[in-house]
């Protein structure tokens, strides 16, 4: 039994190092100089840590601006998407309609359809109400409802005893005072797990805003990033170095959050299961 756990917590490690290595090759490139970068074969550890490349770094692309463009656009996506979707989880689970289970299904089965296919009918749309090259059109969908969001959200509802609800009735509370002041604190797993996602998901969105915008002041940061090259003799060079140290302040915001809030995360998806009434 030992020898089994020793084995275990070996392959773990391994697997840790093997996942790990990327950020630390990338911490490497960020601090190296620009011949380093250049030398082949790469050495492992900088000759020489260039700090002063998380400063310039960012500087090539306005990072402080494109940063504005990217909080103000993931804030307002993670808010809608969490709102909208406990707010229809909650209607799909807790209220007696007709039809209920017909548009439990249908929101269920729209996980199935690819973004791709409404892609052009969206594009002529917004274009028509003359919302194109605006952060419209990546923060209105948000407030439609996510399906994968609703889905969640309406599983993780059904766990809780409708006896809840019955003796909230009963004292005189409606739906929405259920909602905000019984169901949201008793959800808070749920809906912190759906704010992690949403945040990572609106942060690292890179097609939506290529479509949608063409006004770089407009642009968020992985749209900025795409922009990090430079020429040389008529051919593309990126500069690495100070690629990867704008990379690191790039992710180090979901990176962080999901640290925060990672218990929360394994326990939102750990507690689901609920009926299917």
């Amino acid at each position: 039994m030992h020898v089994s756990r020793l084995a275990w917590y070996l392959l773990c490690a391994v697997l840790a190092v093997s996942m790990i290595f990327p950020l630390l090759w990338m911490l490497s490139i960020a601090l190296k100089s620009d011949t380093d970068i250049n030398q082949l074969p790469p050495d492992l550890l900088p000759k020489e840590f260039i700090w002063s490349n998380f400063i310039d770094g960012p500087k090539q692309i306005n990072f402080l601006g494109l940063l504005g463009n990217t909080v103000t656009i993931t804030v307002l996506v993670t808010v809608g998407a969490v709102l909208s979707s406990m707010l229809v989880g909650y209607g799909l689970a807790r209220v007696e309609f007709t039809g209920r289970k017909v548009w439990f299904y249908v929101f269920t089965c729209s996980i199935f359809l690819p973004g791709i296919v409404g892609m052009i009918p969206l594009v002529r749309l917004y274009i028509a109400v003359h919302l194109y090259d605006s952060w419209w059109p990546l923060i209105l969908p948000a407030f439609l409802g996510n399906p994968i969001f609703t889905f969640l959200a309406r599983q993780y509802f059904m766990t809780i005893p409708m006896s809840i609800d019955e003796a909230a009735t009963i004292d005189g509370a409606g739906h929405w005072r259920i909602f905000t002041r019984i169901m949201f604190p008793l959800t808070k797993p749920l809906w912190i797990t759906m704010a992690v996602m949403s945040f990572q998901g609106a942060w690292n969105d890179y097609l939506s805003p290529l479509i949608y915008l063409t006004t770089d002041s407009k642009y968020p940061l992985s749209l900025g990033m795409a922009q990090f090259s430079g020429s040389f003799a008529g051919v593309s060079v990126t500069p690495y170095n100070y690629y990867m140290a704008t990379n690191f302040w790039y992710m180090l915001p979901p990176l962080v959050l999901f640290f925060l809030a990672q218990r929360y995360f394994m326990t939102g998806l750990g507690s689901l299961g609920g009926g299917t009434k």
